[in-house]
């Protein structure tokens, strides 16, 4: 859920947006349909920026994986001598 506002509307009340933002995002319009921005708390923010990151180092495993071979977990307990 989000609140939508228009530019004008966030300049009125630009306080009580940003308080709003804590809980939820809000979302600045242009045009009246178009999204010009979206406020977010910081808490938000950085929980999306950690998830895009994890996304990126599972992507960058999963091709190593690829490029290197996959090994089944047997074959990787007997290579490390733990049969």
């Amino acid at each position: 859920m989000s609140i939508t506002v228009t530019p004008s509307q966030f300049r009125s009340e630009q306080s009580h947006y940003l308080e709003a933002a804590q809980r939820e995002p809000v979302v600045i319009l242009s045009g009246g349909t178009r999204r010009r921005a979206v406020i977010v708390s910081p808490d938000f923010y950085d929980r999306a920026v950690q998830a895009l990151e994890d996304i990126e180092d599972i992507r960058a495993a999963a091709a190593a994986r690829q490029e290197a071979g996959q090994i089944s977990h047997e074959d990787l307990k007997a290579e490390r001598g733990l049969s």
